[in-house]
C-alpha cells in the first residue's frame, strides 16, 4: 500500500474532505439562514468561506488558525528554535 498525491484545488480526490467541509457548511450555515435574495447568499457564504479558511481552527493544523499556523511555520524556518518550544507561543485566537 502506497500514499497517493492529491492535486491542491482538487478536492474530488480526497472524498472524505470534500464531504466534511459540504457537512459543516450544511450545518453551519444552510440549515440556520434564510436568504432573501441571491446578493445576500453571496455575501453570506463569503463571509463564511473566509471564517473556513482565515479564522477557524482546523484539526489538521493542531487546532489553530491557518494564520497562526502560518506565523509558527515562519518563525520554524528563520530560526533554530525546534518546533516543540514554537507550541509554547502564544495564539492569536482561543
Amino acid at each position: 500500500m502506497k500514499t497517493l498525491y492529491i492535486e491542491p484545488g482538487a478536492p474530488w480526490e480526497n472524498a472524505y474532505s470534500s464531504e466534511t467541509f459540504i457537512g459543516r457548511l450544511r450545518d453551519e450555515l444552510l440549515e440556520r439562514e434564510l436568504f432573501a435574495n441571491l446578493k445576500e447568499a453571496q455575501v453570506l457564504l463569503e463571509d463564511y468561506r473566509d471564517h473556513y479558511n482565515r479564522k477557524r481552527p482546523h484539526g489538521a493544523l493542531g487546532y489553530l488558525t491557518p494564520a497562526e499556523f502560518a506565523a509558527i511555520e515562519a518563525l520554524r524556518r528563520q530560526s533554530s528554535v525546534p518546533s516543540e518550544q514554537l507550541k509554547s507561543v502564544q495564539r492569536l485566537s482561543l
